[in-house]
């Protein structure tokens, strides 16, 4: 049982297109009505929480990562800094020390193994966080610039501005980007759950299975809702049951929801199904996940 002043909830899934913003967005709201609740967009390369969620701007920050810099006058062309790259963004050719930001993860090797100081690190800027405030709802989008190769700098720089900003809120939502790859470690790596959003496809089951895989390699607590259930068939059920997964809740197919959500509307106060499968997430929460009366 986790016993915390804010609990970290991530959404995520092996798949886009299962629901997350959708569960993300209503889930705030949903809790925002008793409780301080932050709804942090993670998904930074196509941030869309912002279409559902209103609220009056409180700040915009400029986000940067630190890039090598070649300075030609002081280097001696000694190639350490190409030997320390272990992601190759620097490569020497000729009398020429060119640098791929694309390929920099700002670990400073190059920059502290130089014995000239010939690669001294320079603020590149990687895109922006913006925070919103609405009665007891708080939400953070961080956006990458067009362009921009990584996002994982940026989720972890969006971590550290919610780990010193919001000790306060009751709860903490973090929309994940989908996937299984290294932006969706990042975004979970605080997470005391994960929530798994799947449907009950093919598809949805393949995916589930990578995201299930990815969690347990990283020791995450974690359960699943079954988004538009009764579309498909029952294997994402019976796949969950056999590996001992709990299944939250299911949210019925329902094309109320998808009305409202085309037009960006919330749903929870509109539609009883969603409103029931956001009750039974809170059931489980306060009976499964955290010791503290929620």
């Amino acid at each position: 049982m986790i016993k915390k002043g804010s609990l970290k909830i991530a959404i995520a899934s092996g798949k886009g297109g299962t629901g997350k913003t959708l569960l993300s967005t209503n889930l705030t709201a949903f809790l925002s009505q008793n409780e301080n609740t932050l709804l942090v967009d993670l998904d930074v390369e196509e941030p869309n929480d912002s279409l559902f969620i209103n609220g009056n701007k409180v700040t915009e920050v400029e986000q940067f990562k630190m890039i090598p810099q070649w300075s030609e006058s002081n280097c001696t062309l000694c190639g350490e800094c190409t030997k320390n790259c272990k992601y190759h963004s620097i490569v020497q050719m000729g009398n020429f020390i060119a640098v791929f930001k694309e390929l920099c993860h700002s670990c400073y090797a190059c920059s502290e193994l130089c014995p000239t100081g010939a690669l001294p690190m320079q603020p590149h800027k990687m895109g922006d966080t913006v925070e919103y405030a609405s009665n007891n709802l708080n939400f953070i989008e961080s956006r990458l610039i067009v362009g921009e190769e990584q996002a994982v700098p940026l989720i972890h720089k969006t971590h550290k501005l919610v780990d010193e900003k919001f000790t306060n809120s009751k709860f903490q939502i973090f929309d994940c980007p989908p996937g299984t790859s290294c932006p969706v470690v990042a975004a979970t790596e605080n997470a005391d759950f994960v929530i798994l959003v799947t449907e009950p496809t093919p598809f949805g089951l393949h995916d589930l299975k990578l995201a299930v895989e990815t969690m347990r390699k990283l020791e995450k607590r974690f359960g699943v809702v079954i988004n538009r259930s009764g579309i498909g068939n029952n294997d994402v059920e019976t796949y969950c049951q056999n590996e001992q997964i709990d299944i939250i809740t299911k949210i019925p197919f329902n094309k109320e929801i998808a009305k409202h959500y085309s037009i960006g509307e919330l749903v929870y106060d509109k539609v009883d199904s969603m409103k029931h499968s956001l009750n039974e997430i809170m059931d489980f929460l306060r009976n499964d996940v955290t010791s503290e009366t929620l």
